[in-house]
């Protein structure tokens, strides 16, 4: 190949970042409703919100979620039930390690601003009159994220510092 070539190549993937190739800017999400005994409760109308927008689903169900860096934020309402509530944390995927890596600072630029360089957990389970936080580096494939019910106690921003599972290390 010429170098003219060569050139038009890297310019033309500098302009685009590796998420955008490999990643659509939504992400299929499976969401689950239970009670606090376990038992799964269907038919649960769940909004779902980061900084995208909303969007409403009716559990059981997969549904293709707008990525972000921001987490996604989940209330569950059902008559009869305590609302559930849930926060799926955004996680930073291997598209933007790869822009890191071999397309430098543009390529992750564009995948931050576009979302596509973030992913949530693929399989939810929210449990009604619950804060439960999901963290992706919990997922197991083929099995459900049970997530970290967060105490009464605890604040309701969920960011990975104040998630539960986190444990503080201890000072010399």
């Amino acid at each position: 190949m010429s170098v003219r070539l060569y050139s038009i190549v890297f310019a033309c993937m500098a302009m685009t970042g590796c998420a955008s190739i490999t990643n659509d800017t939504t992400t299929p999400v499976r969401f689950e409703t239970y009670n606090a005994a376990g038992v799964e409760v269907k038919d649960v109308d769940c909004t779902l919100e980061n900084d995208y927008g909303q969007q409403v689903i009716k559990t059981p169900v997969t549904a293709n979620v707008r990525r972000s860096s921001k987490d996604l934020q989940m209330t569950c309402v059902k008559a009869g039930e305590a609302d559930g509530r849930g926060v799926a944390i955004s996680r930073a995927n291997a598209g933007m390690a790869g822009n890191i890596l071999f397309g430098g600072g543009i390529g992750a630029i564009i995948d931050h601003n576009k979302g596509t360089a973030y992913t949530y957990p693929q399989w939810v389970q929210v449990v009604m009159g619950k804060l439960t936080t999901f963290d992706r580096k919990a997922d197991v494939e083929g099995k459900p994220n049970v997530g970290v019910v967060v105490p009464a106690t605890a604040p309701v921003a969920a960011t990975p510092a104040a998630t539960p599972a986190v444990t503080p290390v201890a000072a010399k």
